[in-house]
């Protein structure tokens, strides 16, 4: 795995923001997704738009929600989405490139780091996400 550190200062002047030298850039405030156009928003517990663009974690797997196949994937796929935008929205993170820069759909693969910790890990510790192990897996009771 590459370990290159972006941070939001990099991603806002990568997506074309300019910025000036040794000035603080302010992380965005994370909304959930809705119809409207998506910039910084959360799309489900493993996917997020930040400054126009899209973004999986790549070190979890997280219930879908749109929808969810079962009541409890739809479920636990909510409560996922709701405590990702809570922990987006706690202060400011690093985005951490992946072994690979997109999946199949064109969203960039990055680990969400903060204080050395993955953001992806504490949603596998807090139960409402399992590791990426590479192979979707049924979240409904069968």
């Amino acid at each position: 795995m590459r370990q290159i550190l972006i941070g939001i200062a990099t991603v806002l002047a990568v997506v074309g923001q300019a910025r000036a030298t040794g000035v603080d850039v302010p992380a965005p405030r994370f909304t959930i997704c809705g119809e409207d156009r998506r910039v910084n928003c959360v799309v489900d517990g493993d996917t997020f738009w930040m400054n126009g663009v899209k973004i999986r974690i790549a070190d979890i797997d997280a219930p879908e929600t749109h929808p969810g196949r079962c009541p409890y994937e739809q479920q636990l796929g909510e409560a996922a989405t709701f405590r990702l935008q809570d922990l987006l929205n706690a202060g400011s993170f690093d985005l951490v490139s992946a072994d690979r820069d997109e999946d199949q759909y064109g969203r960039k693969l990055r680990l969400i780091m903060r204080d050395d910790r993955s953001i992806g890990s504490e949603l596998v510790d807090e139960g409402v996400a399992r590791r990426w192990d590479g192979h979707r897996r049924p979240w409904c009771p069968e």
